[in-house]
């Protein structure tokens, strides 16, 4: 309706709307309902005609107003309809009855006149009707009307108590805060004897009773406190819609913040009162749930509730106790067997490996020989060091008594005072008191390398557990890579294991007249920035020579590794750079040799070493080729007149520098006790491993013999010429061969880093067609085929039978670790090589078998 209808009220359509949904559908039916629009247009219409004298709500005519003015009611501004209103309530209330049931009386309205309506309309001998009255009228009117029976007339008052409610709602709610952080408090602080309870007997149960108690008050108090909240606002949905009419919009914003508070207040309290709804779900109840929560932290499995005895807790705590403590024992020695292990290899990386396996603590000699050794006759400056046989990892067969006594600067400290030379090998070779008839009979000799000087393919051990980065490919970045404690710890042990009495025995047993041992120059000295283990080897070096003179086997001394390395090669100690007579520190490094050899030369002149030490090396395999070779030959005739001074008769070794035999002719003959040592193979050279099986023996028998026989007559070669290393291997298939991480010619994958020496194309005899394989190479010898066993065994044959044209040869090398073909013990065991050295089943002067026939793979 507009705001000028007579009967319009605002409040009235605000009440309206605040009704029930049925009342106003019924409203609105009346409403709509033509008859009663025609009634209420007619009843207007009339009132605009005629006028009509002022009535209440019971169509009683009310009093005319007094002309006088009440000073009551004096005209004032209001700011806005709302003040107005207001106002209009406040005096409306002033004249009506307390109860809204009762028949108001018919008394004058005060207050506005027609004059302050703007309708227009007068009514003539009736008094006017104010505004005030106008909306009580329509106010009684529409609460007939709609039958309501609201207990509440909502004005200033009733805000103020709701406001003052829910003030005193929001006091009650802080207290409620502050008690809830007060028993918090107290269950924290009663927390420690809750815990004490648990660990008592019986404790559990009680535990839970109690908890049980607590949640039920608990959920009382917050029901009561539910309850309490929403007594008027839960409960009136209706009045709060209409009170929010009578507030400023930051108060209702207010109001509402408050209320979406209250909200979640409760919804956290719903969501309490729920947790152990699953538990109901499955037929459980809250009081079962607290219980078995309890049984549960116990270890229980949250079954039916079991009462024990105080015995029965006692000893299910004595078993607890007794369970944890063996399951901390378990803890504890596995973290120490752990680091036990991490310890260990750590100090002991890669394990050095024997001829018949790695030593251990169990293998570590007795030194039952110390047993009359007073440690006190060892002077303080001696404890600890190489004349301390105490540090010593082994003793056995030296002469513990301390002496400092040295000869050439070098100690003789564990040898014995006497020795016996009256020994001879086997029958086919004169006693060690007797001259050996060089050039007359071979020389048949075997190597012990690999023992004081590491090589990497003999003893992979050392190697193989390292990783590329950890960049170990000799015995210097071995060493460096170790330590100098722990790098002494695993050599010396090697040292001990890896060629000891018995294998002097075993060569002897072999048929051998005679024993290479190769050794490098820190078994004399080092020098500043070396890693090496400094003169333990030495030691070993002078126990093996006596060991050879106990089995008649005469000794070739073999100075293996040079300072600054005489070739760039892993056995000369370092790989790499040759820095003997070559670059910045050549010149130092010869004449420290030569330095080295006035030491060894003096020390072997001694008359014990005459008989036994019968062939003195003056370097192994310089690398002439990559040398100057007029500095080489003046640089070993100096070597020879250093030696020759210092009383040294035994015959000379020199190596051919790999110049080739036929170059050495005419060179070097000032001295006629000069041996020229060659070393031959056919697996290093590109054009001869890719031969054929059969050619391959054809080769040895041939080609080898007469490069022997040329060189050992001076019309056409040098003279003394023998053969100081050869093995039966076919391939360059043996792991380290051709130095750490490198690949092997056979397959093509020798990749060194360099293209002039590196080999990337198979060179197997087939061209890898089929493939080459190291395969068969490096199998078990168990799973050779006859064939090429008997291969094998004529090879070796075929080579000795060549060297003995000239001085005889020595084998390399008498034990590896895994290398078979490398190893006499090891191919003697496999019955690739014969039981004597002597012994002879193949003869080059028969015809060849054709190994291809036989069916021999050329690839493996």
């Amino acid at each position: 309706m507009p705001r000028g209808d007579p009967d319009y009220s605002p409040r009235r359509d605000r009440d309206r709307s605040q009704r029930p949904p049925r009342t106003r559908d019924r409203d609105r039916d009346r409403y709509e309902s033509d008859d009663y629009e025609r009634d209420r247009e007619r009843d207007r219409e009339r009132r605009r005609r005629k006028g009509h004298r002022a009535t209440d709500s019971n169509g009683e005519l009310l009093p005319r107003p007094s002309p006088a003015r009440n000073p009551n009611t004096r005209d004032r501004h209001y700011d806005s309809d709302r003040e107005r209103e207001r106002e209009h309530r406040r005096r409306a209330r002033e004249t009506t009855s307390s109860s809204p049931k009762k028949k108001r009386e018919s008394t004058p309205a005060a207050g506005y006149t027609s004059e302050n309506t703007g309708s227009g309309s007068r009514s003539r001998g009736s008094a006017q009707l104010s505004l005030d009255a106008i909306a009580k009228l329509d106010k009684a009117n529409a609460k007939k009307a709609s039958r309501w029976r609201g207990a509440y007339d909502y004005d200033s008052e009733y805000v103020k108590e709701v406001r003052r409610k829910e003030a005193e709602l929001e006091r009650e709610r802080v207290r409620a805060q502050k008690e809830e952080r007060r028993r918090e408090k107290e269950r924290l602080k009663g927390e420690g004897e809750r815990r004490r309870m648990y660990e008592s007997e019986g404790g559990a149960e009680e535990e839970a009773r109690r908890l049980k108690r607590e949640r039920r008050v608990q959920e009382r108090e917050r029901e009561n406190e539910r309850r309490r909240g929403i007594t008027d606002d839960e409960g009136g949905d209706k009045r709060r819609f209409i009170v929010d009419d009578d507030f400023t919009p930051s108060e209702r914003d207010e109001k509402r913040a408050r209320r979406r508070e209250e909200k979640r207040l409760r919804a956290e309290q719903k969501k309490r009162r729920v947790v152990s709804g699953p538990l109901l779900e499955e037929g459980g109840n809250d009081e079962d749930y607290e219980y078995h929560y309890m049984m549960e932290k116990r270890g229980g499995d949250g079954g039916s509730e079991r009462v024990y005895t105080e015995e029965e807790l006692s000893k299910r705590k004595k078993v607890k106790r007794i369970i944890i403590a063996i399951i901390s024992i378990l803890l504890i020695l596995v973290v120490v067997i752990v680091v036990a292990v991490m310890v260990s290899k750590k100090n002991q990386g890669p394990a050095s490996v024997t001829s018949k396996g790695a030593p251990s603590s169990s293998d570590k000699p007795s030194n039952s020989n110390l047993a009359g050794i007073d440690k006190s006759s060892i002077p303080d400056s001696a404890k600890g060091g190489i004349l301390d046989p105490f540090s010593w990892y082994d003793t056995t067969d030296f002469n513990v008594t301390y002496t400092s006594e040295t000869i050439g600067g070098l100690p003789i400290m564990g040898l014995n005072s006497t020795w016996n030379d009256d020994v001879q090998a086997n029958s086919n070779v004169p006693n060690l008191k007797k001259p050996f008839e060089y050039g007359k009979m071979p020389v048949r000799g075997v190597n012990v390398g690999g023992w004081l000087s590491l090589e990497p393919f003999i003893t992979p051990s050392f190697f193989q557990d390292f990783k590329t980065t950890d960049g170990v490919i000799d015995e210097y970045t071995l060493c460096a890579k170790l330590g100098a404690t722990r790098a002494k710890e695993k050599l010396e042990a090697h040292y001990s294991t890896f060629v000891n009495k018995q294998t002097f025995q075993e060569i002897r047993d072999a048929g051998f007249d005679h024993v290479r041992i190769p050794f490098s120059y820190w078994a004399v000295t080092t020098y500043p920035g070396d890693p090496y283990v400094p003169k333990i080897s030495w030691r070993y070096l002078l126990r093996g020579i006596e060991y050879a003179r106990q089995n008649g086997l005469r000794v070739n001394l073999d100075l293996h590794g040079a300072p600054g390395s005489q070739n760039g090669w892993n056995h000369s100690g370092r790989q790499g750079v040759v820095n003997w007579l070559n670059g910045t520190d050549g010149d130092l490094n010869a004449q420290r040799t030569l330095d080295i050899h006035t030491q060894l030369s003096t020390f072997f002149s001694q008359p014990r070493y005459k008989n036994v030490v019968t062939m003195y090396g003056i370097v192994n395999e310089p690398r002439m080729v990559d040398l100057d070779t007029t500095k080489v030959l003046t640089w070993t005739e100096k070597a020879i007149d250093v030696i020759r001074k210092n009383g040294i008769t035994a015959h000379l070794i020199f190596g051919d520098g790999f110049m080739g035999l036929e170059k050495w002719q005419g060179k070097l003959q000032s001295d006629d006790k000069l041996v020229l040592d060659v070393h031959q193979y056919t697996i290093f050279n590109i054009n001869q491993v890719n031969l054929p099986h059969t050619e391959k023996l054809n080769f040895a028998c041939k080609a080898w013999t007469q490069q022997t026989k040329r060189s050992s007559d001076r019309k056409t070669g040098f003279g003394p010429t023998m053969c100081g290393e050869w093995s039966q291997a076919d391939t360059d298939c043996a792991q380290y061969l051709n130095n750490v991480g490198i690949g092997t010619r056979w397959e093509g994958t020798m990749n060194t880093g360099n293209a002039s020496t590196s080999v990337l194309d198979p060179k197997c005899p087939t061209n890898n067609q089929p493939t080459c394989s190291c395969e068969g190479a490096n199998a078990d010898p168990g799973k050779y085929s006859e064939t090429y066993r008997k291969w094998l065994y004529q090879f070796a044959i075929a080579q000795m039978i060549s060297f003995e044209e000239g001085w005889g040869w020595f084998y390399w090398n008498w034990d590896t670790e895994t290398a078979v073909q490398w190893s006499w013990r090891k191919g003697m065991a496999a019955n690739i090589l014969p039981k004597k050295v002597w012994e002879r089943e193949f003869s080059c002067d028969e015809p060849l078998d054709d190994y291809g026939k036989l069916g021999l793979s050329e690839t493996y």
